[in-house]
């Protein structure tokens, strides 16, 4: 009997403090409401996949060190479902329920934005790119290839975050439903099937959905019932506008942008701080509640950066760092912009904050050399043979290179169109470099010279630079999208060799005579640490392709700028010996690096 008792009483202590655990988190008027009482969210963004899984809590703690009480973030589709059909929720840093935990355990609430959509200068928005081996596919809409794939995701990131939700005892407050719609499209169905969508699939906490303040974009992406986000709500007017879309539910800056992104061959984005210090004080002054996007960009390893374009033949790639000029830099140190910031917050909530967590290690690397030991064209896949020329993911191919090879007949020289290149091309003949093709500004026309051999040997390597991922473009196949023609005469007959370049390819490259390797060289070099810290290697004397550390990809660089260092967390090294290769594709002769404690 005593037995029992204890049992009882067990039970009904668990089960009180279970239900003291969980919240009702709610909205007035204008207000979000916790457990009844007015409730002001203070958020700092940052992203699980971009952040070493090591480093997720002292990322965490900087956030709450610099005044924020929530946590938002995004998953990206793609990251968990590589393989059609296959999810992972365990590898690396996929663990998406891992991560909410975390914040809970560090005193953080949580905005949970699982798109399926989400933009956030990533690969394709977040959408898996195998969606684009089906041809006429239309995305965010009610196309019901694509909500097929929408609703085995959904599934699968509700079965993950159910437990997670403040209903249940969890810190997630909220889920946004699609992201940005009103800047891509009008289907109001579509947008409530998603919403309905997650509801079926037990998600019993609020939503909000996210737009531009505009009107327009305001009645495009709005849902019933919702709480309206503006990216960004910096005035009155604004806040009018979503009270006007949508009365009768809160509106907030659900992306207040503390910096902003970078790319290729611009300069670093670096707002003025003193607009951002602007942004905020009013928003506090008027007790708005906000998310700062990024608090913490990190880093689009591997092949992950996106792409942005606003007219058919623009191309503007994404940097591999995201750094983002945020508050808290790529790799974890707070910035002068966190400190005013957090001043700023203190000000106005007077809160007590804890202290700022200490940064990371850091090291520099001794310089070393990387020396040429083989070229992609001596390891070239199995050719598959086609009359005419296919995109990479009608092959079954997301990422990385793709090389596309013809003998020239009829036509031998003149002008050789690529209709279109996407996204950078070198073009061969007979082994040799005749020109590259970039994508942006619509010039894909070369001169091909005249051969003296019979039947001359045209090849075409593409290298994908990340889909993109924003506006109207998105449907962004990669490699040769419509055709080749030399002198208006259509090439084919084409040999394909599939290179997506992941990483157990480049661990299980050999070396061969070396000879003429031309363009497209792997080099290899190794350095030694005493001990695992972070460090970032110096591309600078290299021209344009993809490192690996160890087997992993840390991303892209090109010469063209901004960014020549690349980021290589602590988690990827290993005391003493450390292997890196270079795909190089304009560099032929050895060249040193060496490792440096910034980004610039």
């Amino acid at each position: 009997m005593k037995y029992f008792y204890t049992l009882l009483v067990f039970v009904l202590f668990t089960g009180l403090v279970n239900a003291q655990q969980k919240h009702i988190f709610s909205f007035a008027k204008s207000d979000f409401v916790m457990d009844g009482k007015p409730f002001q969210i203070i958020s700092g963004e940052m992203h699980p996949a971009r952040i070493p899984k090591m480093y997720w809590r002292h990322r965490i703690q900087m956030a709450k060190a610099m005044g924020c009480n929530t946590i938002a973030a995004y998953v990206f589709w793609n990251y968990i479902e590589e393989k059609e059909g296959v999810f992972d929720f365990e590898s690396e840093n996929r663990n998406i329920a891992e991560f909410v935990k975390i914040c809970q355990e560090e005193g953080m609430w949580v905005l949970f934005r699982p798109g399926p959509y989400v933009c956030g200068e990533w690969d394709f928005g977040g959408f898996p790119p195998y969606l684009l081996k089906i041809p006429d596919i239309r995305l965010r809409c009610l196309d019901p290839r694509y909500m097929a794939a929408v609703t085995r995701y959904v599934t699968a990131v509700s079965n993950q975050i159910k437990p997670l939700l403040c209903t249940n005892g969890g810190p997630i407050l909220m889920v946004q439903v699609e992201n940005e719609y009103g800047s891509y499209g009008n289907d109001k169905d579509y947008i409530k099937a998603l919403h309905q969508l997650w509801v079926d699939n037990g998600i019993n906490v609020p939503f909000y959905t996210a737009d531009g303040p505009t009107p327009f974009m305001l009645e495009a992406g709005a849902v019933d019932g919702a709480a309206i986000g503006l990216d960004s709500g910096t005035s009155d007017a604004d806040f009018a506008n979503a009270t006007k879309q949508n009365p009768g539910v809160p509106a907030f800056s659900s992306e207040t942008y503390p910096g902003w992104l970078t790319h290729w061959k611009e300069k670093y984005q670096k707002p003025d701080q003193a607009d951002i210090i602007k942004q905020v004080t009013y928003l506090l002054e008027h007790k708005r509640s906000f998310n700062l996007y990024v608090v913490h960009g990190g880093t689009n390893f591997g092949f992950y950066a996106g792409a942005n374009a606003f007219t058919p033949t623009q191309f503007q790639p994404d940097i591999t760092s995201y750094d983002y000029d945020a508050p808290i830099n790529e790799r974890g140190e707070a910035t002068p912009k966190y400190y005013a910031l957090r001043d700023l917050i203190v000000k106005y909530t007077h809160q007590k904050l804890p202290k700022v967590p200490k940064p990371t290690a850091v090291t520099e690397v001794p310089s070393f050399t990387m020396q040429p030991f083989t070229s992609i064209w001596n390891t070239l896949p199995a050719a598959i043979k086609s009359p005419q020329v296919k995109t990479m993911e009608s092959m079954g191919q997301y990422s990385g290179f793709i090389v596309y090879r013809t003998k020239l007949i009829g036509r031998k020289s003149g002008e050789l169109t690529i209709t279109e290149p996407h996204d950078y091309a070198l073009v061969l003949l007979n082994g040799k470099l005749v020109d590259s093709v970039y994508r942006d500004g619509g010039k894909w026309t070369i001169k091909l010279p005249e051969s003296n051999v019979k039947d001359p040997v045209l090849e075409i390597l593409v290298e994908n630079m990340g889909h993109i991922n924003f506006a109207q473009y998105l449907i962004d196949r990669k490699g040769i999208t419509d055709r080749v023609t030399l002198e208006g005469m259509t090439l084919f007959n084409w040999e394909i060799f599939n290179l997506p370049m992941d990483d157990s390819y480049v661990s299980a490259l050999k070396s061969s005579p070396q000879g003429d390797l031309h363009d497209g060289v792997f080099f290899k070099g190794s350095f030694e640490v005493k001990a695992a810290a972070d460090t970032y290697l110096d591309l600078s004397k290299f021209k344009k392709g993809v490192i690996w550390v160890n087997g992993h990809n840390l991303g892209r660089y090109w010469n063209t700028g901004p960014q020549f260092h690349l980021y290589c967390p602590a988690n990827w090294l290993k005391k003493g010996k450390n292997d890196v290769v270079i795909f190089d594709l304009h560099q032929k002769v050895s060249a040193d690096i060496s490792g440096v404690k910034t980004l610039e």
